[in-house]
């Protein structure tokens, strides 16, 4: 079976095409770089990170872009032999005039080289690009209003793209006009002769929803499937997939789907949800007052999909209700096994990714040439197939593994080395953690609800202004970091010092570190609960600080960012402007999947 979601952690508004027998999805990045998430899979069940195709400054530029800004929406097209890749870059968003700027990209091959950008149209967010049997391509969108009060509640437009020119021809007309139910997210197909629209509805909240439309002309008019839903109240969207009124469900926020055609003629429709914490938001919050909060962002699910006999997109299995648990396509044959099908295969720099086995054994004192390596995506394999993921990072080869991200700017020789000390990451200090330009800091996301993380770092820093360690955060203005650091009375110190919303504080005193000793930080999450510890490398560690609750760190309780998710990382500052750099001998993630009862 397919076990849902099947990119676990943030991974949101995913675009899937098939090109012969194989699959790939393209999910959202916002303000994290490199620029859109590839994954591929050979059957639908297991997913192997593959590439960032926005992975040039040139082709992207993210220095200033706020929180949950940046790359919105991709979507992932191909047709007769080059891929095309268009996303919105928002550079404004928390304001009255939205800045939605939409791009193209195109490659002959997945794994590129990808093309310099071109310009599209910017009436709004979530580009679609759809190809027609006749070879003429359009591009449907979204449009943003800044208007008060705005003249339609959803509107969504069409322009012709001319590929031979690379530039948008002809007339924009709206192809959907609505004044109480929002669309954004629009893709276009074709099938027996009709258009289908496919859009999502009603936020990316639990409200969230799928509906879809048809035309016999592109341009339409377009007739919405309205299908009956006893729960469905006055007003709301007619949604073919949505959690909307099942609270008890584990797959929440269930919408903004995509559509792929399997090779023996089966339909599966990707889609973003979310897992919910225990916690929510207090009944007075600033916004969203009373709700759950979803500290590992959006993800990506999937559902197999039918038509029924008048030409409809329906669930399989009838309803609306996401399904945890999915029949997978047929085979022909059966795959020689899971990694085969995934296509895992080593890379990056040393990440380690075995079953979870309870014993207790110390990770730095397993011998490197005793552990198995390999890239993330097995590490993604081996919990889809046992519960357990353990991704271990002894930064021990020439590059950074794919998995981690940083933020808005490439790590370069500026801000990181893998060559300066073997089997070490050297990280130059650079801007504060509010930096929306010049950070030095790699992170993953979180991926369960049960997670540990661990680092070893070598720091001698010799002012206040220099910091290095362990971080776990949501965006620039909210995060928990563990971190090294010089204070003129005590000097080499740890401390934790948490920021919310722009609130910080320091959850215990400054403690002084044995000078010239390598230092190992941990974290353990539970639920919400995270608990932070510490340890000279070789001898015990004790808890530091007082068991937080880290639910904060959500698309929920953020008041500026809200489409992103929990990341756990390292990172290092020096506010001095001198580049004192920390060396960290490892990076190490567990993660267990809770019981969903």
């Amino acid at each position: 079976m397919i076990h849902n979601p099947i990119l676990r952690g943030f991974h949101p508004d995913p675009s899937i095409i098939r090109v012969g027998d194989d699959y790939y999805i393209a999910t959202s990045t916002f303000e994290w770089w490199p620029g859109v998430r590839l994954h591929h899979s050979r059957d639908l069940v297991h997913w192997n990170l593959i590439e960032y195709p926005l992975n040039r400054t040139s082709q992207l530029d993210l220095r200033g872009v706020g929180p949950s800004q940046g790359i919105w929406a991709p979507c992932l097209t191909y047709d007769n032999g080059t891929f095309y890749l268009v996303y919105t870059i928002v550079k404004a968003f928390y304001c009255n005039m939205y800045d939605t700027e939409n791009y193209l990209v195109t490659a002959e091959n997945i794994h590129g080289p990808w093309s310099e950008p071109v310009a599209l149209n910017n009436f709004g967010f979530d580009p679609s690009l759809f190809h027609d049997d006749n070879g003429r391509k359009y591009m449907v969108s979204m449009v943003t209003d800044h208007r008060v009060p705005k003249k339609y509640a959803g509107r969504l437009v069409l322009q012709e793209f001319d590929a031979a020119a690379g530039k948008m021809t002809g007339p924009v007309r709206d192809i959907y006009r609505a004044e109480g139910i929002f669309l954004e997210g629009p893709h276009i197909f074709k099938r027996h002769g009709w258009y289908y629209l496919f859009s999502a509805d009603t936020g990316t909240g639990e409200a969230h929803g799928q509906t879809i439309q048809r035309s016999r002309n592109v341009w339409g008019p377009y007739e919405m499937y309205q299908p009956e839903d006893k729960l469905r109240q006055q007003g709301e969207a007619y949604s073919i997939l949505t959690s909307r009124h099942h609270e008890d469900i584990l797959l929440q926020k269930a919408g903004h789907c995509d559509l792929v055609e399997t090779p023996r003629g089966e339909w599966y429709a990707v889609h973003l949800c979310g897992r919910p914490s225990r916690d929510q938001n207090p009944g007075d919050a600033e916004r969203f007052p009373g709700v759950r909060r979803y500290m590992l962002g959006r993800e990506t699910a999937i559902q197999k999909m039918r038509w029924t006999q008048d030409d409809w997109l329906v669930l399989e299995g009838g309803g609306s209700v996401p399904r945890e648990d999915v029949e997978p396509p047929k085979w022909e044959e059966r795959p020689e096994s899971a990694r085969a099908v995934a296509g895992i295969k080593e890379a990056g720099s040393g990440t380690v990714c075995e079953k979870s086995t309870g014993s207790g054994v110390k990770c730095e004192e397993r011998p490197k040439e005793n552990r198995h390596r390999t890239g993330s995506s097995a590490a993604e394999a081996e919990q889809a197939m046992c519960g357990h993921v353990l991704v271990r990072d002894d930064f021990d080869m020439p590059n950074l593994h794919l998995d981690y991200q940083s933020l808005r700017i490439p790590m370069d020789e500026h801000y990181i080395s893998l060559k300066q000390r073997p089997g070490w990451l050297r990280m130059y200090g650079r801007s504060g953690l509010a930096s929306r330009f010049s950070q030095t800091l790699i992170a993953r996301r979180v991926t369960e609800y049960q997670m540990e993380a661990d680092t070893c770092l070598d720091f001698a820093p010799e002012v206040f202004k220099q910091m290095a360690g362990l971080i776990m955060l949501y965006d620039t203005d909210n995060y928990l970091y563990l971190h090294l650091s010089h204070d003129e009375d005590v000097g080499k110190c740890i401390t934790l010092l948490k920021a919310e919303n722009k609130k910080y504080e320091y959850l215990t005193d400054y403690i002084p570190v044995e000078s010239g000793r390598d230092v190992i930080l941990h974290l353990s999450l539970t639920e919400t609960q995270v608990q932070f510890s510490y340890g000279l490398r070789g001898e015990p560690r004790q808890n530091i600080g007082p068991l937080v609750n880290a639910s904060f760190l959500s698309d929920e309780a953020c008041t500026e960012g809200w489409f992103t998710g929990a990341m756990v990382g390292i990172c290092c500052q020096d506010l001095t402007g001198f580049g004192k750099h920390a060396d960290f001998d490892w990076l190490e993630v567990r993660a267990e999947c809770l019981s969903q009862s």
